[in-house]
């Protein structure tokens, strides 16, 4: 691999080898810690001697949290390690038999986390008591209070173990398998005169390809390439789907939104208030559709023309370039942004080479054990894919913050709400720099045109997956889905969404085959959280904008919080009301005057 190519990740510096005696001591000290702690809870919790007093309850609260937190030290970095290895090669049978033993670990975990969450949700009249005699307990007081907030949605002990456990050939199965299906397809295309075998990342990317016949063929064989594997995908999501429907029903959930607004950590009417936001501001993302159809010469946006570039541009990057200049503009937000990213491209934090068996989009995740992040994309030399990068690196930036103020895995547990904040801002600081720098109308056209086309997949399409996933999970509870069912519903949110804006007869009916957030029984309505977080994220910039420097020590304070409170306490920290209908308009009026740029040029 020469110096200019997408990088690998190294994570040589947590453990050498999945079968190194390294990795397998760490395996069996998580284990030995896990029974320790089913031991402490077995005797001081599910079986107590006698009447306990405050003090006492607050040492075994406090003890119980420091062992768990040692625990998901430990656990994170397991998994992480295992996840480098099955998300970048699918075909690794041994990372994935190592992954299926680990998460029978998981749900042990997961089955003391729901014994805890019942215990506390029972001395709730003593809880203050308990957080005022213990350093720990008063440190974790939001874990604590939220832990008794949600018992209430808990079924019998019995019953959540059992959940769990079944979760393991049941709804994780499922998952394992939509992500094995679409990591390993491929499509033999033909491009530049070469006929080549295609993962499916690589031809999703080609809907960015300058060429309107390549982006039209690539769309053809997309559609091909799924409606092969529909069933089994409809399969999982039906089986998904079912049991988070079940679930809920048997733990007296409202529906599907009620747990992804409480993981969210915001109201339903701050959700409501958000999505009458973007549903108004619908009209704007259309006029840009159709300026952008307009260039080809159409009324209407086919889907294959969505991503496509305008303007002209010849600026490609190869990967060192795209590393020098996020680090460049990142130091003129913040030198720390900028040192931490460094550090993330000097140590190979990045896998960024696209290949087969890799999962397409992009991710970040902790490695706790180490204090470090790593990061996964498919770098395809594009502008897009340098937003990506920055995108990804705020994330990366937001676990530093919080490692570096000593954070707790459990005060570290962020609402998937307040976890793109870093991410957006990162992604908005790169992309003014681009634009900035850009002083020929048509350089700045093609950096608008890429904005425009993120900000309008985060309102525009992820509304047309919201009303997708709760159509889903409304007619889910009713009867199975068929392959063709999930596509109508798809296409008829689709149009609701982008309405005139898009020709209808060329829309993506697959759509729900191949997002992966459709396939988490634990995170419903993945998507709407991506949302808010480019609205707060772009709020949280005009700040920055106003303030300079002095915004960057509060900001950095908030992302070290961000996992000790709810949103809307956080948020009036810097003045910010989430319940106002105000805020939302006023970031989406951000984006709307680079649609009016967009179309002047």
């Amino acid at each position: 691999m020469s110096d200019q190519s997408p990088p690998r990740w190294d994570l040589s510096n947590v453990f050498p080898a999945l079968e190194s005696a390294e990795f397998q001591a760490a395996v069996e000290t998580l284990n030995q810690e896990l029974e320790g702690l089913e031991n402490f809870f077995a005797q001081n919790i599910r079986q107590p001697q006698g009447i306990l007093e405050d003090d006492q309850m607050a040492r075994i609260v406090g003890e119980f949290i420091r062992q768990v937190n040692r625990l998901l030290v430990d656990a994170g970095t397991i998994r992480a390690y295992i996840h480098s290895f099955v998300s970048t090669d699918s075909y690794n049978t041994l990372a994935k038999r190592i992954l299926s033993e680990f998460d029978r670990a998981s749900v042990r975990i997961e089955m003391m986390e729901i014994q805890f969450r019942d215990w506390i949700g029972k001395q709730a009249d003593k809880l203050p008591a308990i957080i005022s005699q213990d350093e720990t307990a008063a440190a974790h007081a939001f874990f604590l209070q939220e832990a008794v907030e949600q018992s209430q949605y808990q079924l019998s002990q019995a019953e959540e173990d059992l959940a769990a456990e079944l979760s393991l050939s049941g709804t994780r199965a499922w998952a394992k398998l939509q992500g094995t299906i679409t990591s390993q397809l491929g499509v033999d295309f033909e491009l530049d005169g070469k006929v080549r075998r295609l993962p499916m990342p690589a031809l999703i990317n080609l809907h960015s390809h300058p060429d309107p016949s390549v982006r039209k063929r690539a769309y053809e064989a997309e559609m091909k390439a799924w409606e092969s594997v529909q069933e089994p995908l409809a399969a999982c999501m039906n089986g998904i789907k079912g049991a988070v429907n079940t679930l809920n029903r048997r733990r007296k959930r409202t529906d599907a939104l009620h747990s992804a607004i409480d993981d969210a950590r915001i109201s339903r009417s701050i959700l409501e208030t958000m999505l009458n936001a973007m549903r108004e501001s619908l009209p704007m993302f259309r006029k840009y559709y159709k300026a952008k159809a307009a260039r080809f010469g159409k009324e209407k946006l086919a889907w294959w023309d969505i991503f496509a570039p305008t303007g002209k541009s010849d600026t490609t990057f190869t990967f060192p370039q795209a590393q020098a200049f996020i680090v460049e503009n990142f130091a003129k937000f913040s030198p720390d942004l900028a040192e931490f990213a460094q550090k993330a491209f000097d140590h190979r934090w990045i896998d960024a080479e696209q290949r087969d068996g890799k999962r397409g989009g992009a991710f970040c995740m902790r490695v706790p054990g180490v204090k470090e992040s790593r990061i996964l994309c498919n770098f395809d030399g594009s502008l897009d894919q340098v937003f990506t990068i920055a995108h990804e690196l705020g994330h990366g930036y937001h676990n530093s913050c919080a490692f570096q103020a000593n954070k707790t895995p459990i005060q570290m547990n962020n609402p998937m709400t307040l976890a793109e904040t870093a991410s957006i801002m990162c992604e908005t600081v790169i992309m003014d720099a681009a634009l900035s720098k850009a002083d020929d109308p048509q350089e700045r056209l093609a950096i608008l045109e890429t904005s425009l086309i993120s900000d309008s997949q985060v309102i525009v399409d992820i509304y047309s997956r919201y009303l997708f996933e709760k159509e889903v999970f409304e007619r889910r509870a009713k009867a199975e889905l068929s392959a063709g069912e999930l596509c109508e519903i798809m296409e008829r949110a689709q149009i609701a969404a982008y309405g005139d804006g898009l020709d209808e007869t060329c829309l993506h009916k697959y759509m729900w085959t191949w997002k992966p957030h459709y396939y988490s029984a634990e995170l419903s309505f993945y998507n709407s959280p991506y949302a808010f977080g480019l609205l707060f994220g772009i709020g949280l910039y005009a700040i920055y904008r106003q303030k300079g420097p002095d915004f960057i020590p509060v900001y950095k304070q908030l992302l070290a919080g961000t996992g000790e409170a709810k949103a809307q306490d956080l948020a009036s920290r810097l003045g910010i009301d989430l319940t106002q209908t105000e805020f939302w308009q006023n970031s989406l009026s951000v984006i709307g005057n680079r649609i009016d740029l967009y179309t002047s040029l």
